[in-house]
């Protein structure tokens, strides 16, 4: 789960959140598509991280909202996000498409089902392009969003166009 460790890490050095702040930003950055991470795993790795010592929590206290439990990297949540870095950007790159099960075992179903199978493939590739291009317009112009921000939805989008080309020629 080192991937995880590293996004909350990165998001933590950045600023001090909520793990409800941190679900958010991994929602809006798109993380979810592309990383295994779900909104419970964000949790629990909080606590990990907490009870390992590498993030810090405090408690805000809210006026007219309930308490706020608000983390922060320390020194050791710093030298871990560095050693993060290193070893996941020392590590083999593993692209993991889940509908490639389908695409292995597409002889396995009848004609009929293989050509249905395809294009509900094919629909929600299209689906995740329109996504993309719509993310890419809303953020390109926003000062708010980092070089690397885009660098990766960039590279999301040359990803998914390139399935694209490739499942319209193949099937």
């Amino acid at each position: 789960m080192a991937t995880i460790d590293l996004i909350v890490l990165g998001m933590l050095k950045r600023e001090s959140l909520s793990a409800y702040d941190i679900q958010k930003l991994v929602e809006y950055r798109n993380i979810s598509k592309w990383v295994k991470i779900s909104t419970p795993s964000i949790y629990k790795k909080v606590i990990q991280l907490a009870d390992k010592g590498l993030i810090e929590s405090e408690t805000i206290k809210g006026e007219n909202l309930a308490d706020k439990v608000v983390y922060s990297l320390t020194d050791a949540g710093n030298l871990e996000l560095q050693k993060l870095m290193e070893e996941i950007a020392d590590s083999p790159i593993r692209i993991f498409l889940d509908f490639n099960a389908v695409i292995v075992n597409i002889d396995c179903i009848p004609p009929e089902q293989q050509k249905k199978c395809i294009q509900k493939i094919e629909k929600n590739i299209k689906i995740m392009k329109t996504q993309l291009e719509e993310n890419r317009k809303d953020k390109e112009n926003n000062a708010n969003v980092p070089a690397a921000g885009l660098a990766v939805l960039e590279q999301q989008y040359i990803l998914i166009a390139a399935i694209e080309k490739w499942i319209t020629k193949s099937f």
